[in-house]
């Protein structure tokens, strides 16, 4: 009977031993667990955000580089092409990226010279105007 209290008495001492340390181990409660779950929020948001800019910018950077390239190509077709006395009317450079459009001017440069023409370049993008350039062509 002794041994048999003994063993009860030992059984509750590790019951007892054994709940007071699981309340003394700190654990992660509620209110961490909020805070953490904000801050990765926040962070995944300005991640997100970060990839929206970049990707934004990336896009207008490509737009930009796209018109620069077909400005570039019809003043050097327009240049290749033989003088024509105003009012001169240039084929433009085909075919053009879609919703890209390319506009060619010539008009009379500033002094009155009619051996020179001035050479204006237009760029848009779904009627948007994104580029203008201007050169200069010589009647030689």
């Amino acid at each position: 009977m002794k041994e048999r209290k003994r063993t009860a008495h030992t059984v509750r001492q590790r019951l007892l031993h054994r709940f007071t340390a699981l309340r003394r181990e700190e654990g992660i409660g509620l209110v961490e667990a909020l805070i953490a779950v904000g801050i990765l929020g926040l962070a995944l948001t300005a991640l997100l955000s970060a990839v929206s800019t970049g990707s934004m910018a990336v896009s207008r950077t490509e737009e930009r580089v796209t018109a620069e390239n077909l400005a570039r190509s019809q003043l050097e077709y327009t240049k290749s092409q033989p003088y024509q006395p105003l009012p001169a009317s240039y084929a433009t450079v085909t075919p053009s990226p879609d919703d890209y459009a390319v506009a060619v001017e010539a008009d009379v440069a500033p002094g009155g010279d009619s051996s020179i023409e001035k050479i204006t370049v237009t760029v848009t993008r779904n009627n948007k105007e994104l580029l203008v350039v201007d050169d200069y062509k010589v009647d030689r």
